[in-house]
């Protein structure tokens, strides 16, 4: 590739990752995008930023003629939280966007497109323990029901227009840069904050509730190794396991507690317990580690260490 359209840049992944890809395809040749009309200033100021509604197809395409874009890396989504509150705009934003973007790829006769997917394409069925590649998707949210097609589509469009479309089935992200947007994972960086801030944390799922995750760089690593993969060695397509590591939120409150000794955790579950229970405790990433090579570096104490130490320097600063 090129050029890269980085549509969603402004979100948790997207402020982040955009940077990360600049370092590799050069500032200038890497375009943010996002409907935020105020994005941080590191976008604006470290290469070009466009405004964009991923449903506005005639922008899109505006922006992908105006500086000759041959790959593009999808992040704008509804998520799942914020997906159960207003399902039909999730459906919308989730699938029409993203049809928005393949078409607009094979038009144009890209290189490339990532769109990421998630593990809240499992539900019901799917073996909670060491999730397999292949299994069953049944999901209880709009999201995963969006995750699910979207996946479907990428791989239709590898198929049928012989379409580079890549994506990963990202756990929840913890990130000490930008706050996480409405998941149900959020409950995972929330806590990292508030211990920071108030020494204290109320939580929306139960102590016992045990996830995936995976702390920024090892997303951010996976994200890119498999933009850098070669395509014919790839066996799978818009859909791989990725892993790192599974907790439950008592052994990251007691992570934390290693260094803030005294902090205090309550629970109040809420609707967004119910979409826990429906995702995996663990995923069998065995399909990326064999065809790209995808290796974690970070474990949750690892995380804890760096989680805390950036956090309590910004607080220190009046940064949260």
């Amino acid at each position: 590739m090129k050029r890269i359209l980085v549509i969603g840049s402004a979100g948790q992944i997207g402020s982040e990752l955009t940077l990360e890809i600049r370092k590799i395809w050069g500032n200038e040749n890497v375009i943010a995008s996002d409907v935020c009309s105020n994005p941080s200033q590191k976008l604006q100021e470290s290469g070009p930023y466009e405004s964009l509604n991923i449903l506005d197809r005639p922008r899109m395409e505006e922006i992908v003629r105006h500086y000759a874009i041959d790959g593009i890396v999808n992040l704008a989504a509804i998520l799942s939280a914020n997906g159960e509150k207003n399902p039909l705009k999730a459906w919308d934003v989730n699938m029409n966007g993203l049809i928005n973007v393949l078409e607009c790829a094979r038009e144009h006769k890209m290189s490339q497109v990532l769109t990421p997917s998630s593990i809240a394409a499992f539900g019901p069925g799917t073996p909670l323990n060491n999730t397999p590649q292949e299994t069953v998707l049944r999901p209880t949210t709009m999201y995963g029901v969006t995750k699910v097609a979207g996946e479907l589509l990428g791989n239709y469009y590898v198929q049928k227009f012989g379409l580079d479309v890549r994506g990963l089935r990202y756990p929840g992200i913890i990130s000490n840069e930008t706050l996480p947007g409405g998941g149900t994972t959020d409950y995972a960086v929330a806590i990292y904050y508030d211990a920071v801030k108030y020494g204290k944390y109320t939580c929306f799922v139960r102590e016992d509730t045990m996830l995936p995750m995976m702390y920024m760089p090892d997303c951010l690593k996976a994200t890119l190794d498999l933009m850098q993969a070669d395509f014919s060695k790839l066996k799978h397509h818009g859909d791989f396991n990725v892993a790192a590591m599974s907790f439950t939120v008592k052994e990251q409150a007691d992570s934390i507690r290693k260094y803030i000794p005294g902090f205090e955790v309550t629970y109040e579950p809420d609707y967004r317990q119910a979409i826990a229970d429906s995702w995996p405790r663990s995923i069998d990433d065995s399909a990326a580690r064999e065809e790209w090579g995808w290796k974690p570096a970070y474990d949750l104490d690892a995380m804890t260490q760096d989680m805390l130490k950036v956090l309590k320097a910004k607080h220190a600063k009046g940064l949260i």
